[in-house]
């Protein structure tokens, strides 16, 4: 039997790999999230609500539910991408007479590459995923009301995780791979008057790992769980203050650590016929470990390191997701996931302005010999949240909004 040397495999694989960092790098995210929290990984799986820890049967699953790469023959490559169209978070000021604000328009791209390879007579699959688990993009009007509690907050995140996977036995699969990640900080603020400035810039790199196990032991029932480690960014990077924007002022270098949560994810899949495909997931959001961001080195400036009190709590995602397989390859889906809110009322903040989010979406895509594809629609949308008495927000009702369009493409070689 002729077979691909090693080294061949590796330098190809290698440079598919090298396209995929460059490929995501060029556009790198800042999407509003929950939390910092960017669920959304692949187009097929966001139109079932992103109920895919289950059936996790593309190349995403190296995100959803990394054992589910032992589902996929051969070599294949998927490049996906999500836009975040016109990011939208309104507040409206309790105090009479003054104006409602909401966030900056813009369209955000979060794009996700992904690769993996099963070998023929060894129960064995590797892949390497190119994503951004973790992202936010606020930007509030200069004269608006919030400036004093937050202008613009930037989190850039991504992450490459590579991953292997071993078919225990013809109905179970597990699989295990470290994640390389890198994260760039943006926050800007003012402080004591309608004209200054502060602006904190910082990013490192830190290392975690995800794993994930898939059984099915009947062919109507599958059943998944994924765990991405927690893992502590410590940025590094400088502090600036100025009385004007643009204007003289001072410069200290600063860090901050912020913690990022575990993850731990479960799902559900139940195929009555092989037409159907209906699977309800449940993950769990350990942001209890975001407390008070101490932002180190501004003592210089102000006399006190400034502090960013989050003091966040868990979180839950409730997903349900329905897939109508068609002749032909043609599939339609359809779902929703719910997402409680991670601030409490006296801590929120408009920096990163977290609520509870409800989440309808649909799609569609079809399966061919070689390239597959899939399109999903969704509709972000937090109930309005009254807040009164935060140390970190004026008083006021905030409300977000967001829909998305996401496409994946991928081919089977």
């Amino acid at each position: 039997m002729h077979t691909k040397s090693p080294v061949k495999l590796a330098r190809k694989t290698g440079l598919w790999i090298c396209a995929a960092v460059i490929f995501t790098g060029l556009s790198m995210p800042e999407a509003r999230a929950i939390g910092f929290l960017i669920p959304n990984q692949d187009a097929a799986a966001i139109a079932r609500g992103n109920a895919f820890a289950a059936t996790a049967d593309n190349p995403s699953a190296i995100y959803y539910n990394p054992a589910g790469i032992t589902q996929l023959e051969g070599t294949e490559l998927q490049v996906g991408d999500l836009n975040y169209m016109g990011l939208n978070m309104r507040y409206k000021p309790d105090a009479a007479g003054q104006p409602s604000e909401h966030t900056r328009f813009e369209v955000i791209p979060v794009p996700q590459v992904y690769f993996t390879k099963s070998l023929k007579d060894i129960p064995l699959s590797f892949g390497v995923g190119v994503y951004a688990p973790f992202g936010l993009g606020v930007k509030w009007p200069e004269g608006s009301a919030i400036r004093q509690y937050a202008l613009e907050s930037k989190l850039t995140y991504i992450t490459v995780n590579p991953v292997i996977a071993y078919k225990v036995l013809p109905s179970l699969s597990i699989a295990a791979g470290p994640t390389i990640n890198y994260a760039q900080i943006k926050f800007t603020r003012g402080l004591f008057s309608p004209t200054d400035y502060f602006r904190f810039v910082g990013d490192d790199f830190a290392y975690g790992m995800t794993a994930g196990v898939l059984w099915q032991p009947y062919e109507q029932w599958s059943f998944g769980a994924s765990y991405r480690l927690a893992t502590t960014m410590d940025f590094g990077g400088h502090s600036s203050y100025a009385p004007v924007r643009g204007g003289p002022g001072s410069y200290v270098p600063t860090t901050a650590s912020v913690p990022f949560p575990q993850i731990v994810s479960g799902g559900i899949s139940y195929r009555p016929t092989p037409q159907w495909n209906v699977e309800v997931d449940v993950d769990y959001i350990n942001w209890d470990s975001l407390n008070t961001v101490t932002l180190k080195g501004t003592k210089a400036i102000f006399t006190i390191d400034l502090p960013l009190q989050l003091d966040w709590h868990d979180s839950w995602q409730y997903k349900i997701g329905v897939t109508r397989y068609f002749d032909n390859g043609w599939y339609v889906s359809a779902g929703y996931f719910f997402t409680s809110d991670t601030s409490s009322i006296n801590h929120f903040t408009p920096a990163v302005p977290d609520t509870d989010l409800h989440v309808p979406s649909i799609g569609f895509g079809r399966n061919g010999e070689h390239w597959h594809w899939a399109v999903a629609g969704q509709l972000i949308v937090g109930p309005q949240r009254q807040i009164k008495g935060s140390d970190s927000a004026p008083d006021g009702k905030y409300q977000l909004i967001s829909p998305t369009l996401s496409v994946a493409v991928g081919y089977r070689f």
